[in-house]
């Protein structure tokens, strides 16, 4: 059995003023984290706000796309023309930006603080259970009979040298846990030890999820756009022109595949020149 005295109130004191400053390390660690996520949401608010209907518009015109020539693959594939099914367009997907999980609630320190006291005697643990436990003490017979039969094991438990078994009796019978086993050091220790343990362990799911911030395609693209407009750019602008001038490619393809008669020889082209724009091989 571990000493009620394997810890001592210095030691506690350094222990937890160890835990502390691990805590608000955390805690500094965590405030980065927000820091760095408030900044990349507001730059993903100012993303969609400048591309998003532009983006919603473009998926609108490949998805009327995938209609226009799922009907002519359709159309040659009755009249016995070997032609590639279309792909299904993927919708633009919003930015997803990390988010930090909750952490676990710390674990409950020892109530009173540390309690140094030596745990009693095996004598000492047989006078205390004798006390509880004699039979004269009983109310009734019948509690008689069975303080005579708890008396009997403690008296084997004492024989034998069996504290445990005597600690087990005396705690059933209602003993408090100190006069028991002695002072709380094991359970101040196992306190600081399961504390250490869980900072760590957050500590190192907030780090990983920094790095993964740190790393995100949009917190990547918010910097070079900082930079860019720094430089008297403007980045996103350049981007929706881009856009814009998709969306007109897209309508003038929707026009002709809308009119595109399958028995035509063109059919089969028009068809072709898309799959090799989406990057799909004949």
């Amino acid at each position: 059995m571990m000493s009620s005295r394997a810890i001592t109130p210095h030691e506690l004191s350094r222990r937890r003023a160890q835990l502390g400053d691990l805590q608000r390390y955390l805690s500094t660690q965590e405030q980065e984290f927000g820091a760095l996520r408030d900044q990349v949401q507001a730059f993903v608010a100012r993303y969609v706000e400048a591309l998003g209907p532009l983006y919603m518009e473009l998926d609108a015109l490949e998805s009327q796309l995938f209609c226009a020539t799922q009907y002519l693959y359709e159309a040659l594939r009755r009249n016995g023309v070997d032609a590639r099914e279309p792909r299904a367009p993927q919708a633009t997907a919003l930015p997803q930006i990390p988010q930090l999980p909750m952490g676990a609630p710390p674990p409950a320190e020892p109530e009173g603080g540390l309690v140094e006291l030596a745990p009693p005697s095996l004598k000492q643990l047989y006078r205390r259970a004798a006390m509880r436990l004699h039979p004269d003490l009983a109310p009734s017979d019948a509690e008689r009979r069975h303080r005579e039969q708890a008396m009997m094991t403690v008296n084997e438990a004492y024989a034998a040298s069996d504290r445990r078994r005597l600690e087990t009796l005396l705690l059933a019978a209602g003993e408090h846990p100190v006069k028991v086993t002695g002072g709380n050091a094991d359970a101040v220790l196992e306190w600081l030890r399961r504390s250490e343990l869980a900072v760590q362990g957050r500590l190192r799911v907030v780090q990983a999820h920094l790095v993964a911030l740190a790393a995100h395609p949009m917190h990547q693209l918010c910097k070079a756009i900082v930079q860019a407009e720094a430089k008297g750019l403007d980045p996103l602008a350049v981007m929706a022109s881009r856009l814009r001038t998709q969306i007109g490619e897209r309508r003038q393809e929707l026009y002709i595949g809308q009119r595109l008669q399958p028995e035509s020889g063109m059919a089969q082209a028009f068809l072709h020149r898309r799959q090799e724009r989406l990057g799909i091989s004949s």
